[in-house]
Formats: C-alpha cells, sequence, structure tokens
C-alpha cells in the first residue's frame, strides 16, 4: 500500500484542505457615527479607530486602509465613505480578508441589506469583524449569529421609529400639530402647551378662501395676493385650498385616513372650505370613514393602476364589497375574498407554536449580547465626562481663588461645559435600554405564532395598525391571479418566520440522519446545533 501510495493518491476527490492563517492577512478599517454632534467632537470616531487597530495588531492582520472617519446613517448603504470602502475592497491589488468595524451597528443597521452585503464580500473571502462583537463567520452557526445581530440593529432602528411614529400619532390625535405649522399659522414661543395663533398672512389666506368661493380663477387670486404683498405660486394656492387645518381640522399620513379636530384656531368655517373645494370636480375632500367591515380598504391598492379599493354595501345581499374606483378599472371582490386571501398571507409569516421556546430563548440570547458590546464604550465616555467634570470644578476653585482672570475663565469654563454636556448626551443614548427586552421579545413571537387570529379579533384601527405594522408599503392585490402579490414585510416578523423554516428545515435533516443510522448512534439534538453559539 505504501509503494502505491503516491500512485493512488491521483483518484482521490475533493479540494485539498489548506491551512489558513490570519498572520499577514490583510484589513480596512471602517468607522461611523450617526450625527454631526458626534463627529464634531471626535470622541466616537477616535475609539472606533483605536480598538480596531489594537485588534488588527493583536491578530497581525496588515492595514491598507481607513475609511469612515465621519457621520452618516446605518440606515442606508447609500453612503459614500461605506460605497467607497467597498470599492475599494473588491478593487484591491492585497487581497483584503477583513473589514475591521468596532461593532456590527457601526457596519449597517439595514438588516436583510446587510446580510446580503456580507454574504456578497464573504464569496470573495472578505469577512466582516466587529472587534466588541468577534464572531467565527467561517462556521454556520457563526454567520447565523451575525445575521442575527444585523437583524436586531434593523430591529432596534424599527423600534425607536416606531416609538416616535407612536408619539407623534399620539400628539396628532389630541389634537395638537405636528411639524412646521401651515402657511397663515405661528407656534407661541415659550408656551409649555402648543398654541397656534393667526398671523398676518392668515388674514391673506382666509380673503384668498373668499375670493375663491365668489368665483375668481387661481390666476386673479395669485396677483391680488401678491399686490398686498403675499407671493404665492398658483399650485402652491391649490394646495392650500385642499388644506382641512383651515377649517380647524387636522389630516395626516400618521392618522390613516381620519380627520381630527385641532385644537388651533380655524381661519374658515367648513361650510366655505367645501364650498371652494366644489368649484371644480375632483377637487371634493373625501373623509375615510371607520368601517370594522372594511379594514383593507385604502391599505390594498390593484396591482396594475395603483388605485385604491375602497368599499361599499349591497342591501339587497347585506353583503360589503371591495371596488377600485377608478375610471377603466371594474374590480369588485367581496370582502370574504380579499379577507380569506390576507389570512393566508399572513400564515406565511406565522411561525409554529412549537418553535417558540426555541426562538424566545436565541432572540434573547442575541439581545444580551448586543446590548453588553458596548460597555467599553461607555466606560470611556464616563471617565472622560468625570475627567472634565473634574478641570470644571477646578477652573471655578481657582478663579474664585482669584488665580485665573475672568476672561480666561469665562473662555475656558464655556468649553468645559459645552464638551460636559456633550458627553453627558452621549451617555443617556448608550444608557438608553429597553424597560423589558424579555417581554418585547414575548409578545412578538407570540404574535408571530396567530398572526391570522389577532388580525380577526380587532376592531378596525387595531387591525389597521396591524396590518401597517406587519406590511408597512402597504399590498397590491392582482384580479388575473386572485392572489395578492408578494409584499414588503415587517423584516421583524420576516425573520422571525425565517429562523422558525430555518429550524424545521435542520430538525427534517436530523430526523433523516437519525433514521439512517444505526439504533445504537444518538442523533444530534437541534438545541447544540442552534443555539450553542
Amino acid at each position: 500500500m505504501k509503494n502505491n501510495e503516491g500512485l493512488l493518491k491521483q483518484f482521490a476527490k475533493g479540494k485539498i484542505a489548506e491551512s489558513k492563517s490570519t498572520s499577514g492577512q490583510n484589513c480596512v478599517i471602517y468607522t461611523r457615527v450617526s450625527s454631526k454632534e458626534q463627529a464634531d467632537t471626535n470622541q466616537s470616531l477616535e475609539w472606533q479607530k483605536k480598538y480596531c487597530v489594537e485588534y488588527a495588531a493583536k491578530n497581525s492582520l496588515v492595514i491598507q486602509g481607513y475609511f469612515g472617519g465621519t457621520y452618516e446613517s446605518a440606515k442606508s448603504d447609500e453612503r459614500k465613505e461605506f460605497t467607497r470602502m467597498l470599492k475599494f475592497v473588491k478593487g484591491s491589488k492585497e487581497q483584503i480578508s477583513f473589514i475591521l468595524v468596532y461593532s456590527l451597528d457601526r457596519f449597517s443597521r439595514t438588516g436583510d441589506s446587510a446580510i446580503y452585503i456580507a454574504g456578497e464580500l464573504k464569496k470573495t473571502g472578505v469577512n466582516i469583524m466587529a472587534v466588541t462583537q468577534p464572531i467565527d463567520t467561517n462556521s454556520h452557526a457563526g454567520a447565523l449569529q451575525q445575521n442575527i445581530q444585523f437583524i436586531f440593529s434593523k430591529y432596534d432602528n424599527d423600534l425607536r421609529r416606531q416609538k416616535t411614529v407612536d408619539g407623534m400619532r399620539e400628539k396628532l390625535l389630541k389634537g395638537d400639530w405636528i411639524g412646521h405649522a401651515p402657511a397663515g399659522y405661528s407656534f407661541v414661543k415659550g408656551n409649555a402647551n402648543q398654541t397656534i395663533v393667526i398671523n398676518e398672512k392668515g388674514e391673506l389666506i382666509r380673503q384668498a378662501f373668499v375670493w375663491r368661493a365668489n368665483g375668481l380663477t387661481y390666476e386673479v387670486i395669485v396677483i391680488k395676493l401678491r399686490d398686498l404683498g403675499l407671493t404665492m405660486p398658483k399650485q402652491t394656492l391649490a394646495d392650500l385650498f385642499k388644506n382641512p387645518f383651515y377649517c380647524g381640522l387636522m389630516s395626516h399620513n400618521l392618522l390613516h385616513g381620519e380627520l381630527i379636530k385641532g385644537n388651533h384656531p380655524a381661519l374658515i368655517d367648513e361650510d366655505l372650505f367645501l364650498r371652494v373645494n366644489e368649484l371644480k370636480k375632483g377637487d371634493g375632500f373625501k373623509v375615510n370613514i371607520a368601517n370594522d367591515n372594511l379594514p383593507l380598504k385604502v391599505f390594498v391598492r390593484d396591482a396594475d393602476s395603483g388605485a385604491p379599493f375602497t368599499g361599499y354595501l349591497v342591501k339587497k345581499k347585506g353583503l360589503y364589497y371591495y371596488k377600485v374606483n377608478k375610471i377603466g378599472v371594474g374590480i369588485n371582490r367581496s370582502i370574504h375574498i380579499l379577507h380569506d386571501k390576507f389570512k393566508e398571507l399572513l400564515n406565511v409569516y406565522t411561525i409554529n407554536e412549537k418553535y417558540i421556546e426555541p426562538l424566545k430563548a436565541q432572540l434573547l440570547y442575541t439581545w444580551d449580547n448586543l446590548t453588553e458590546s458596548n460597555s467599553d464604550y461607555k466606560k470611556s465616555i464616563s471617565l472622560k465626562l468625570n475627567e472634565v467634570q473634574g478641570n470644571l470644578e477646578t477652573m471655578e476653585k481657582n478663579h474664585a481663588l482669584g488665580k485665573v482672570r475672568m476672561d480666561i475663565f469665562e473662555k475656558y469654563s464655556e468649553e468645559l461645559i459645552t464638551e460636559k454636556l456633550k458627553l453627558t448626551e452621549e451617555l443617556e443614548k448608550l444608557n438608553q435600554k429597553l424597560s423589558n427586552p424579555k417581554g418585547l421579545i414575548d409578545f412578538s413571537v407570540n404574535i408571530a405564532s396567530k398572526l391570522a387570529t389577532a388580525w380577526v379579533c380587532g376592531d378596525y384601527h387595531e387591525k389597521q395598525m396591524f396590518q401597517n405594522m406587519v406590511f408597512p408599503k402597504g399590498l397590491a392585490y392582482d384580479s388575473q391571479i386572485e392572489d395578492y402579490r408578494t409584499p414588503i414585510s415587517n423584516s421583524v416578523f420576516g425573520y422571525i418566520a425565517k429562523l422558525a423554516r430555518h429550524l424545521e428545515e435542520m430538525k427534517n435533516r436530523t430526523s433523516l440522519i437519525i433514521e439512517e443510522k444505526s439504533g445504537s448512534v444518538a442523533g444530534t439534538g437541534l438545541e447544540p446545533m442552534t443555539f450553542g453559539l
């Protein structure tokens, strides 16, 4: 056998395993903050770079370039420095093996997009390495954990955004306006409660409504307003006439088709507003009235024309229908058809109840890892804050003893106070945590196990909120195939369902392996394969 070994070796299959060594491998460093204020202090960027450089030195990595060093939003991967780095990595003559970042959320917070970019980079031999969250992505378990962390970064963004949106919606529902006051109104500064008043421009806009109701054309009104000192394009004037804010009502995208009585003073009455908008066909203002029988109204659009479905009642049948109210589009469907199809769609994203507890355990484990990753950064911020506070106290003491002149004290104390405020704000942001992450994870996974049931049990407004939470961009119904087209879903529910399918596939593969083995050989269980990360 030994004599023939060299000759027989040519019949062996598979590639010869190559020993890999990290010694001498090349890398680039990418640093980023999400706001200009953070970039101006330069502290966060310096710390990120410091940790990445130390990691490279410790692991014998050769740094081929530095990228970032500025503020860019991680919500979008259309970032200048980020794009420049990817271009360098892919086109570098020196093979780049790693992209070093302080933490994975510094690389990207786009969830599925980040997973795709990481996968494409890995195909070219480039791995993303978070120096505060080192993961061996060459293993399936490591790749899964990194993907989950990307998802949680996106999830964290979605939570913050949803919290902000919910707050703005609550404010609107109470009758308070958000954003800039419409033309003709001004906010009263300094008031604890929101106060909006009609200004001088508002009186001219009131007169414009009267002119329009009396039959004056847009062109004439624009000229008359200009003569009185208010310059306004025709299109702006047309949009202004359609804004119910001027008759005391508020219309906003966050109100999902509702009209709310505002706390602001009405510039005109409702009758004048309606008279102005009835002058031209198609200018009428329509209110999306809540109807528990038609929760998909406006939320669903025709896939071809893009026109929204409205609803009506066939009294003879006692049955509600959805229809597309657009000339040339004759689509009518009973609520049974659209509702049943919607429940079928929700079932695609519904997880099996037997995977609830394993998913909760994995998600909580990953969440804990993410929240602990910034501990060193917070420690550095705290030390810097203590140092600044100490310097400020020393400055004040020396000034009180007459050792420091007033002009010097004012100059440097102001700088120290500004720096202290920035560091305090940064520390507060880092200390912001969910009060009950386990409760949130339990809620999300439990809801994901009964999506259709949760939707059916809600009233009109609850169903609308639920629909927008799962499918934030609405749905398109294709009358040719009598089904919804593949929608853009909330990444959280999408990936919970994806992980559940992954568990099911792994279980099926494991069962198959066990059946093929003899009874005396113990099979590999689901838990160590999935959760032994």
